[in-house]
């Protein structure tokens, strides 16, 4: 028998007819590397930085030497595990070993976003901090053991609290515009004396692949980064690009890395040639000192291979001939380290396969023990890192006496104001009152956004706390998730609703998950403020009049408010402050933008709509699910918000005019939604009507008819139920948009078909 013919699994016939073998690559990886070892037959070098030249001592390389072979050698346990049914999970890092060596050109301390492929990375870093063990933390990932110190079995994924390194999961770049963020917070940090984790000469590091360099998340993010570095505002970060020359199956033009990132204005674009530990070390740590002491962004491109195929269910002999796949198998980092050393007789053969062969019966006892660690046995425990741990608010001086702070305002603070003047008063105070707040997003500083929202505020605060950014949603709240890492309270603007599923993911894939894959050792706390849903005068079309919400209602941990009024919005925001201060939460702030400059609720003139503005020690409060009630009738009640609460209360005098006594329930905090508390709060009604201004379809009125239906036995609810809802359309410009949408009259008409019992149950729109 051949030496490659015990490692056969099956044939298959290539898209060319040529006959392949597949082999169990895994094995054969080892052999290839113990034999050429053995008989020193090792890949040409390709690039001719020595070891002098690098900066690394003999030491220094035969342990990054090591940290690779850990690397992979934990890749090859975590198929072995997979097979036993320990381990859950199987792309590695075989091929970009060679991140061990810009590992070291950074402290421990610069917040490290990474890619998956970035396992010896992980070992290199964890060696610069006592006490850390890293081979069993990863292994107990890879077998998604409770124990696991970083995800508490939720996943596997490369994080660390001690080492700074929030963690991902799969990613494709959705990583890089928190990572601009984070750098950008740390000369904001500083201007504004703030405590944060990173160090006022700190620097970021951020890795991805050369397939996710073209995501769109990544180019924005990038860009971001060098329009922010193009106005000279500090940006000390180190994109390093690990291109192995494959997404998956499809291969990288060659030169298209280069010929995207070498000239970007505002950026430094390196090369190193990322099978050589000399060559990546030395020209890392240059992109280091440029970021750290020119407060610069970076471009480290590094040039590696990739082997075992994008993850262990990928097989590569669906799409790679034989032989091509051989010779990048020759090219192994490993192969290139093992030459480096013997050349320069650091190491001799026989050393390095003992090394090799040490360390692989280390991990395999150390695998053997982690395999057979507990995992998550429950829902409770498996949510139990939804929402993070309370933390203690710091104690901030006030920014400037509030008589100063209002005394352009002062003859206006007794007069009743509407929706968009009360926000503005509160995020006032609330910015006056604590430091650490910030602000960012469009057009909010000086044009005061487009509804005048944040108008004066960047005279009050500066532009280093009413941040104008660039028109990109994803850099926004990559911005605010990269700041929260450091201590500030981001408060970003979203212009209008539609504009947020430009960036969904951020919130989504990056925000909200956060503490549940770290165990709740990470979080993103901040205030979302988001201009949206519907009734618009003017204005048309999904972009600017968007009715639907339903991209937040099944994000676990987010929470979601919306204020129908100015008095409820001011006690709301003050409560989505503390909750993301205090409670590290991420909040949903959705102001509905017809409310506004609404001051008349009945007719024009009576100025109902029109509150007084509750100053900080008025404050009233407002726990998260508390609903408002409006009225004590107990003919109907009637469950609403935003703009359907202010058409219900005027629906509301128009039914008491014919003999109905209704109650409005105003839900006012939709996610997660307090359905014992709106149920209670219309038990002893005799009818119920839900109008919701969002479509039939995905609204939120289905969630409150399945909550109802479901608790009828509990509260003996024997009434009828009917909802008056949004058609399942967009909204059109003009006079139109009322054709698709609730109005007063539709749910006055569909109230008294339901009090009247001429009606079965339906829903109207």
């Amino acid at each position: 028998m051949s030496p490659e013919a015990q490692y056969i699994i099956h044939e298959t016939i290539h898209p060319e007819n040529e006959p392949i073998k597949m082999l169990d690559r895994n094995q054969l990886i080892e052999d290839k590397f113990l034999d050429a070892v053995k008989q020193g037959q090792y890949p040409t070098a390709r690039s001719h930085t020595s070891i002098a030249e690098s900066g690394l001592t003999n030491e220094a390389l035969v342990d990054l030497f090591e940290t690779q072979i850990m690397s992979r050698l934990l890749d090859l346990q975590s198929r072995k595990m997979q097979k036993q049914g320990k381990s859950f999970y199987t792309i590695g890092s075989a091929g970009h070993e060679g991140n061990a060596a810009y590992g070291k050109a950074f402290r421990h301390d610069d917040m490290a976003f990474l890619h998956y492929r970035s396992g010896a990375f992980m070992v290199q870093r964890a060696k610069q901090v006592k006490g850390q063990t890293p081979l069993y933390d990863m292994l107990l990932s890879f077998a998604a053991s409770s124990e696991d110190p970083t995800s508490g079995g939720r996943h596997k994924v490369l994080g660390s609290k001690s080492l700074f390194i929030p963690p991902q999961t799969s990613t494709i770049a959705s990583h890089l515009p928190k990572a601009s963020g984070a750098a950008f917070s740390i000369a904001l940090k500083r201007k504004l004396q703030l405590e944060g984790p990173l160090q006022d000469d700190g620097v970021i590091l951020c890795n991805f692949g050369d397939a996710s360099a073209n995501h769109s998340t990544a180019q924005g993010a990038i860009n971001a980064t060098c329009w922010a570095a193009f106005q000279s505002i500090p940006m000390p970060i180190v994109f390093v690009c690990e291109d192995n020359g494959i997404g998956i199956s499809t291969p990288t033009p060659g030169g298209w890395i280069k010929a995207n990132f070498s000239q970007r204005p505002g950026l430094t674009y390196i090369e190193c040639d990322g099978l050589s530990l000399t060559d990546t070390y030395a020209k890392a740590c240059e992109a280091v000192r440029i970021a750290r002491e020119k407060r610069k962004p970076v471009f480290l491109h590094f040039h590696t291979v990739r082997l075992l195929g994008h993850a262990g269910s990928d097989s590569e002999f669906s799409y790679r001939k034989g032989a091509e796949i051989d010779a990048i198998e020759h090219q192994d980092p490993l192969l290139h380290s093992a030459r480096l050393l013997t050349e320069n007789g650091v190491l001799s053969a026989e050393q390095i396969t003992n090394i090799y062969l040490s360390l692989k019966a280390r991990i395999e006892a150390i695998a053997e023990r982690a395999g057979n660690r507990p995992r998550l046995t429950s829902a409770k425990q498996v949510m139990d890192s939804l929402v993070p741990a309370k933390r203690s608010i710091p104690d901030f001086a006030e920014n400037q006496p509030r008589e100063q702070l209002f005394k352009h305002e002062k003859h206006n603070l007794s007069k009743k104001q509407h929706l968009a003047k009360i926000i503005n008063w509160t995020l006032m105070d609330l910015m006056n009152q604590q430091a650490n707040i910030v602000l960012c997003g469009e057009d909010i500083g000086r044009k005061g956004g487009v509804y005048s929202v944040t108008s004066k505020l960047v005279e009050k605060f500066g532009n280093s706390r009413v941040i104008n950014t660039l028109l990109d949603e994803q850099s926004i709240l990559g911005l605010a998730i990269g700041m929260a890492h450091n201590g500030i309270l981001p408060i970003p603007e979203i212009q209008f609703l539609a504009y947020v599923h430009n960036a969904e993911d951020q919130i989504r894939g990056e925000a909200a998950t956060l503490p549940f894959f770290s165990n709740g050792q990470f979080a993103n706390p901040m205030v979302i403020r988001i201009a949206g849903l519907a009734y618009q005068k003017g204005f048309g079309g999904h972009f600017h009049n968007d009715n639907s919400f339903a991209v937040f209602r099944d994000i676990p941990g987010l929470i979601v408010a919306c204020p129908s009024n100015g008095e409820d919005a001011a006690h709301m925001l003050r409560e989505s402050v503390r909750l993301a201060q205090e409670e590290q939460r991420v909040v949903i702030f959705l102001e509905p933008i017809a409310m506004y400059m609404r001051k008349d609720l009945h007719e024009d003139g009576d100025g109902l709509w029109t509150f007084e503005y509750p100053a900080p020690e008025q404050a009233i409060e407002t726990p998260m699910g508390k609903p408002a009630v409006f009225g004590t009738g107990k003919k109907l009640g009637i469950i609403s918000y935003g703009n359907g609460y202010y058409l219900s209360r005027q629906a509301e005098k128009q039914l008491a005019e014919q003999g109905i006594e209704a109650r409005i329930v105003d839900i006012r905090w939709l996610a997660p939604l307090n359905e014992q508390a709106i149920i209670e709060a219309i038990a002893d009604c005799e009818h119920i009507l839900v109008v919701d201004e969002c479509r039939k379809t995905g609204s939120i009125s289905e969630e409150i008819v399945t909550a109802l239906q479901e608790a009828r036995e509990q509260y003996q609810l024997t009434k009828k139920v009917a909802r008056v809802v949004a058609d399942d359309s967009f909204i059109p410009l003009g006079s139109a948009s009322y054709e698709v949408l609730p109005d007063k009259q539709g749910i006055v008409s569909a109230a008294m078909a339901l009090v009247d019992n001429s009606a079965p149950l339906k829903q109207v729109s």
